[in-house]
């Protein structure tokens, strides 16, 4: 019968310890090796060459992620099983974009970690118990939140502190008078501003501008 060669990177002895017991179970799946250190995950697997690497996030000297990363340059024929306690977004977004296969939460049943191995031998990718669907709604508000940036400081520094007046309810005729300019004057640049921040009305400025702390809620 043909085995499954794992590698186990977790810096917590009763952790792999867990894993191991687990996996004996299969006499599909060897674990042929163990790391505890992030730094030594890509030498090991490029000596081990395992079909799957299961890796916690927070690991000494080197992340998960950054681990992750190097071994979607250098191994990419390797499978990546990422088995942690954190459940923070940017870390699972920056994950599955490095293109790991899988993602466990350890407080699921450990069961759910056999059977994201079983996914993932299968070609599929394997979310565990965090919703798919909700890791997309966060990739694209993470999008939104960078495309809302860029644009917010590619206004002038003129339109800058006109939106931001106009964030703060003050009318055109008041930021005319604090600038020193004409009304007409201020209507342009109001303009211009709701056609580079791509809004429509005022209340779509001022909650863009809420959103980067622009103004205060």
């Amino acid at each position: 019968m043909h085995k499954y060669k794992i590698l186990l990177a977790d810096d917590h002895k009763v952790v792999t310890a867990g894993i191991r017991s687990l996996m004996q179970r299969r006499t599909d799946l060897c674990i042929v090796g163990e790391v505890g250190d992030g730094a030594d995950v890509l030498p090991k697997t490029c000596e081990l060459k395992p079909d799957i690497v299961i890796m916690d996030i927070s690991m000494p000297h080197v992340s998960g992620v950054e681990a992750a990363q190097a071994l979607a340059e250098h191994c990419p024929q390797v499978k990546i099983i990422i088995y942690t306690m954190h459940s923070d977004p940017r870390f699972i977004l920056e994950l599955f974009r490095t293109g790991i296969a899988g993602l466990v939460m350890k407080e699921e049943d450990p069961q759910e970690l056999i059977a994201a191995v079983d996914c993932v031998l299968a070609g599929g990718t394997a979310f565990g118990k965090y919703n798919p669907q909700r890791m997309v709604s966060q990739l694209l508000q993470s999008t939104a939140d960078v495309s809302e940036t860029e644009r917010i400081q590619e206004l002038s520094p003129r339109e800058a502190e006109i939106f931001k007046a106009l964030a703060d309810g003050h009318s055109i005729k008041h930021i005319a008078l604090e600038l020193h300019i004409s009304p007409k004057t201020v209507e342009t640049h109001k303009y211009n501003i709701f056609d580079k921040l791509h809004v429509e009305t005022l209340t779509e400025l001022t909650k863009l501008a809420i959103r980067h702390g622009v103004i205060l809620a």
